[in-house]
């Protein structure tokens, strides 16, 4: 196993590099995995995540980092714990994209939560939230599981287009 961020049962989390290109773009290319996000990465984007990663690990020691089972080493998704603000407020989020092979396997939730005790513990002063758009049932299903409340909700300005994503709050 390489050096990881952050391990769960069956999962470690490990910085991503350009190496990962390939399995990065994988997710971010694929219109059903980004549905969410309302359009779909091009390979410069995919460069641009990357780089924006490798900055965010070398400034916050935090970021999406890649998912990776345990018993065979391959990368089914990416997560994140970050930096975030909201209206003026700091939060850290969490947040997750999965290869769309790797759906209903509980990889989100078991990665939502990790992240959420890490960041629990590393960000005390802080509230760990996920960002989610209302249409997303299912990362709305995660967030209640980790018993994670809703918020409230705010407009996002993504590639010029407003969108609504609602705030959850999780437990301290």
């Amino acid at each position: 196993m390489e050096n990881y961020f952050l391990q769960t049962d069956r999962l470690y989390l490990r910085e991503m590099t350009y190496q990962d290109f390939a399995d990065i773009a994988e997710m971010l290319k694929n219109p059903e995995v980004m549905y969410a996000w309302e359009y779909s990465f091009q390979d410069e984007d995919v460069k641009y995540w990357i780089d924006k990663n490798i900055d965010l690990y070398e400034k916050f020691n935090c970021g999406y980092f890649l998912a990776c089972e345990k018993h065979s080493g391959k990368i089914v998704g990416q997560a994140a714990i970050m930096p975030d603000e909201i209206n003026g407020i700091k939060y850290y989020e969490v947040g997750y994209i999965l290869k769309k092979e790797h759906w209903r396997k509980g990889y989100a939730r078991e990665c939502a939560a990790a992240l959420a005790q890490y960041g629990r513990n590393k960000y005390p002063d802080f509230e760990i939230i996920l960002e989610i758009r209302p249409e997303n049932i299912r990362s709305i299903r995660v967030a209640e599981h980790l018993n994670a409340r809703l918020a409230g909700n705010f407009v996002k300005n993504v590639r010029g287009k407003l969108m609504k994503h609602l705030i959850y709050k999780l437990p301290k």
